[in-house]
């Protein structure tokens, strides 16, 4: 696997000052972890798309240097703009590769369900992402699960049935599900008809949470 490296530069710029900082091509970002004070940094756009279009969302170790030096990261948190979804700021974490971390890894489906293919049943995916504790040379960029062992309805795999290499702890909720295979819609109504006179429902939208324009200053 290639390693991914990102240059940065300290940042003198913060608070609403950062918004000439990214009209330059310029995202402030700032890193952090255990044994390093918060430090601000800003890096190149283009080359900050470059790197997190091959993070897998946080799943991968980053060589970030900065001023001459070299930091072993990851990708923490990324704030966007809600309506463009631009770039706003990045967050990265110092890490050591003595101390064992916890990452989000993507779910990653191979082979298919044979109930599924025979036409009695529709897959239902669960969990996209599930958390994982490993010291940082055992870090994964996803899990793997074999559909083909869904052969009947009803059938399901949960995140305790998901296998991690060694070094690897999954540490997601065991009882979430990964994905199942249920009957078809139309013969799930047949089954279970409504009421004739079906009672009022009250429905929620999601919220979507607003992203901050700013970050604070730091």
């Amino acid at each position: 696997m290639a390693e991914l490296v990102l240059n940065a530069k300290p940042r003198s710029v913060i608070g609403k000052a950062v918004k000439a900082l990214r009209r330059q091509g310029w995202i402030p970002a700032v890193l952090y972890g255990r044994h390093i004070s918060p430090l601000p940094i800003q890096v190149e756009g283009r080359e900050l798309q470059r790197v997190l279009s091959q993070a897998r969302g946080g799943a991968r170790l980053i060589t970030l240097q900065v001023d001459g030096e070299t930091h072993l990261a990851l990708i923490r948190e990324v704030q966007r703009e809600p309506i463009r979804r631009e770039i706003l700021h990045v967050d990265f974490q110092a890490i050591e590769m003595t101390e064992k971390i916890r990452v989000e890894v993507p779910v990653i489906f191979k082979g298919a369900s044979p109930a599924v293919e025979r036409g009695e049943g529709v897959l239902v995916h669960g969990l996209t992402h599930v958390e994982i504790e490993c010291l940082p040379k055992d870090l994964i960029e996803a899990i793997t699960v074999d559909l083909s062992v869904l052969d009947r309805v009803d059938a399901a795999i949960y995140v305790r049935d998901l296998q991690a290499p060694p070094g690897v702890t999954i540490v997601s909720d065991p009882d979430e599900l990964i994905a199942l295979v249920t009957a078809p819609a139309a013969e799930a109504i047949e089954e279970a008809p409504l009421p004739a006179e079906a009672p009022e429902v009250e429905v929620i939208g999601r919220g979507k949470k607003v992203e901050e324009g700013e970050e604070e200053e730091e």
